[in-house]
């Protein structure tokens, strides 16, 4: 049975190796690296605070043993295993594709109202990406249907002839963005959050093979999605 301290030093050990290779710099030490790799890399920006708390106990536990094979404090059961998580996040991380792909459910420009409620009513969506055959041509939200109800309660009739086209003249233009399917999951987080810092709440990322919009839709990470990651 391994200790606590050398489950420690092995999965810190794996973690400076990972930064000095997506550096190029092995020279370079493990608080620096991660204030640099910090910038570009979500996991690293994630777990930016633990990981420069964990360089100051790996001093501690090499620097302060009593000889080889004793250290002088052995790091708690919860620590280790926060180690461990970010060592795995970090060197193999979780991609949308291992949690968000699906069949996704889509609509032609020209399908009826009716249609789209019945499928939110039936199956719970709230986001519904509009098609003109496959040509995407935007996204429908419980927002954008609220809009357009509000707009046309005293219109009978043309809440009976209402299309898909009618309901995305109240929806935002820029309320999703595409995304790659290789995508870490922490990587789609930090798109919501830079999206927000800009002014911008996203109702969807949606998901192709490369991130282009003209390819096949295959999942969608929801604004609500994000808040379990």
């Amino acid at each position: 049975m391994y200790k606590n301290s050398e489950r420690f030093i092995t999965a810190f050990n794996r973690i400076d190796k990972a930064l000095k290779s997506h550096l190029h710099k092995k020279e370079m030490g493990f608080s620096r690296a991660v204030r640099v790799l910090s910038d570009t890399n979500a996991t690293i920006k994630r777990y930016y605070d633990d990981l420069l708390e964990f360089a100051e106990l790996r001093n501690a536990i090499i620097h302060n043993r009593i000889d080889v094979s004793y250290a002088i404090a052995e790091p708690h059961d919860t620590i280790v295993e926060r180690i461990e998580k970010i060592e795995k996040d970090f060197t193999s991380p979780k991609q949308v594709k291992s949690a968000f792909l699906k069949q996704v459910v889509t609509f032609q420009l020209n399908d009826s109202v009716q249609k789209l409620l019945q499928v939110v009513r039936d199956r719970g969506l709230t986001k519904l990406p509009i098609y003109i055959n496959q040509d995407f041509k935007g996204l429908i939200t419980h927002k954008g249907i609220a809009r357009w109800i509000a707009n046309s309660m005293n219109d009978n009739q043309q809440i009976a002839d209402a299309t898909a086209k009618d309901i995305l003249e109240y929806e935002k233009t820029d309320n999703h963005l595409f995304i790659s399917e290789e995508m870490s999951v922490y990587e789609a987080a930090d798109v919501f959050t830079e999206q927000v810092g800009k002014g911008n709440r996203l109702a969807a990322l949606l998901i192709t093979k490369t991130g282009k919009e003209d390819e096949k839709l295959v999942g969608i990470i929801t604004n609500w999605d994000i808040m379990e990651i």
